[in-house]
């Protein structure tokens, strides 16, 4: 038998393996030593395959089309530093919980530390960042190896899908020759052909008594918060908002919660607390005895002071996938069960509060802030804060929302309210970083339409080669960018107040001219003039398919002094309502 043979029958029962395990889509990153198992993957008819050159592109890239199908991705490279580049993304995969399996081609074992070319020390290369690492054996055409590729497979695609998602790393070793053997009989297989071995997984949850006791217990309090941060659960929603009802809370929604847009009920739903928690006033007057929390921390590092602030309340953390997301060291009680389960479940152990006084305080407060936030309306300049507040207005229902980080997650944190458009919004807040947004948002759009991607200039020019995939698979994005000509982030921060080194270190101006690489991936590109404009080239482009680039200039220094009179403005509103009403 000969070693192409043993090559082929090895990976083209693996391949076959990810189709019968539920992997439908593959990114590869071209190379020589991946060879075999891109040839063979290219050649199964079940696997949609994406070819991206660039492999830190490629890799943000998958994760877009895993956060948006919820589903895991296979990603393919060759050895050396290509597999070193897929690293970002296999971090925010791991923080953010998104199915990965990342397949990295090796030099066999003889040609490693020994000076040949392209080869580096692959075994763990993510380290503590993937959920299980395999070394695979060497390729052999054995009853014995096809039934251990086939298990390997299923298992990995088992362990990235498990809660809590996250990224799995095979390494495969080849030796040349690389091309395999390509008939019509591939994929036929003598044995289980509907799939090796199925893997059953479930949902945490906790005993029924202990819900029935909680439930009873959480019926004394009066005065508690629901906080709810970054949380991918189709069933929540509506759980939690029946939750909130019956104990009369109010429910602190991220923007990345899913609660701030959908026809559940908002009535209870609080979406300005970042304004007004900025107010000691406010956060004197709010002290509440029990806060609940679901999901990732919230973006709002106000209301990340105000959960540390109160450490003498109990603290409910629910993690449905068994993690420690508790950054803050508030916690009293670690609870780990499906978010949804637990809403329906403490919601059916409850007494139903009659009334709460300390709801209205959060529903008088947040009213109030949303009206003195909502004078960003009337901006007549283009704004940052505007922007975000009229795209509950200007998007069309059930779209999609990727949202870039540093100043675009936190303007979508203050300005993008509750509404019933049913828009879901994404971002890469694993690790918070700004590589490789555009490349998930193209990924996501794969799978997810209307589609819709807000960032900075920084993060724009961060990944340019992310654009690539518009033009090769005529992906449709419309990408609303903000240029403010740098960091504007910085100007937040204490940085801001050294004036000497700012524009050097943290402004970073980059006065670039973006229309040039749009035309060069065959993109349509607007510069925005004014509002009037903006509305009419938005409506425009809903009706042309591509890559659509509306280019939003602003002022840094500008946007800073709207935004802390906003604030000032709210600060001042709270305080008269404390000092009246509210006590």
């Amino acid at each position: 038998m000969s070693h192409q043979e043993d090559l082929t029958a090895y990976i083209a029962a693996f391949v076959a393996e990810l189709t019968t395990s539920g992997i439908q889509d593959v990114v590869i990153s071209p190379g020589s030593r991946s060879t075999p198992m891109a040839m063979v993957m290219s050649e199964h008819p079940e696997l949609r395959i994406h070819v991206h050159v660039d492999e830190r592109s490629a890799s943000f890239f998958a994760l877009g089309i895993a956060k948006a199908s919820k589903r895991p991705v296979a990603l393919l490279c060759t050895s050396g530093t290509a597999a070193a580049n897929y690293y970002p993304a296999v971090i925010e995969a791991a923080i953010s919980r998104v199915p990965l399996i990342v397949l990295t081609a090796d030099r066999p074992h003889e040609l490693r530390d020994v000076g040949a070319p392209q080869a580096i020390d692959q075994i763990h290369l993510y380290g503590k960042n993937v959920k299980w690492f395999v070394e695979m054996a060497t390729p052999e055409k054995t009853d014995d190896m096809i039934r251990y590729a086939r298990t390997v497979c299923a298992r990995a695609a088992a362990t990235a899908s498990s809660h809590p998602a996250g990224p799995v790393h095979l390494n495969f070793p080849f030796r040349e020759p690389l091309i395999p053997v390509m008939d019509d009989k591939l994929f036929e297989t003598t044995e289980r052909s509907s799939g090796y071995v199925e893997i059953q997984t479930g949902n945490l949850c906790l005993p029924d008594e202990v819900y029935a006791e909680l439930g009873k217990d959480l019926s004394h309090y009066s005065k508690g918060i629901i906080v709810c941060g970054q949380m991918d659960n189709d069933r929540f929603a509506e759980e939690v908002t029946v939750l909130a009802e019956k104990l009369k809370f109010p429910i602190l929604a991220d923007p990345l919660s899913q609660l701030r847009s959908g026809t559940h009920d908002g009535r209870y739903i609080v979406d300005s607390y970042d304004a007004f928690l900025r107010n000691e006033d406010a956060r004197e007057a709010l002290k509440p005895e029990l806060i609940i929390r679901f999901g990732a921390m919230p973006v709002s590092k106000a209301l990340t002071i105000f959960i540390k602030e109160n450490r003498g309340a109990r603290q409910i953390v629910v993690d449905g996938g068994g993690g420690w997301r508790e950054p803050s060291m508030s916690a009293s009680d670690m609870l780990y069960s499906d978010e949804a389960v637990f809403c329906k479940k403490i919601s059916e152990n409850i007494h139903p509060a009659n009334g709460s006084a300390y709801f209205e305080k959060w529903h008088a407060a947040n009213s109030a802030a949303k009206e003195k936030m909502a004078a960003v309306s009337e901006v007549a300049e283009l704004s940052e804060g505007k922007l975000f507040h009229q795209l509950m207005e200007w998007l069309p229902e059930s779209a999609v929302l990727f949202v870039g980080n540093s100043m675009p997650i936190r303007d979508l944190d203050s300005f993008f309210l509750f509404n019933e458009k049913n828009i879901k919004v994404m971002a890469n807040r694993g690790a918070n970083g700004i590589d490789g947004v555009v490349s998930t948002a193209l990924g996501a759009a794969v799978v997810s339409q209307p589609f819709y991607l807000v960032l900075g200039d920084l993060t724009f020019y961060h990944d340019l080669n992310g654009l690539l995939p518009a033009k090769l698979y005529n992906l449709d994005i419309n990408i609303l960018l903000i240029n403010n000509n740098g960091g504007g982030i910085f100007s937040f921060l204490p940085q801001a107040d050294e004036p000497k080194h700012f524009e050097k270190l943290f402004g970073t101006p980059l006065d670039l001219d973006f229309s040039h690489v749009v035309a060069m991936y065959g993109g349509k590109y607007d510069a925005i003039k004014d509002w009037d404009h903006f509305s009419e080239v938005l409506n425009e482009n809903k009706g042309i398919h591509g890559l659509k680039v509306m280019e939003i200039q602003t002022a840094r220094d500008r946007n800073l002094t709207e935004h802390r009179d906003l604030w000032k403005s709210v600060s001042r509103e709270i305080s008269e309502m404390v000092k009246g009403d509210m006590e």
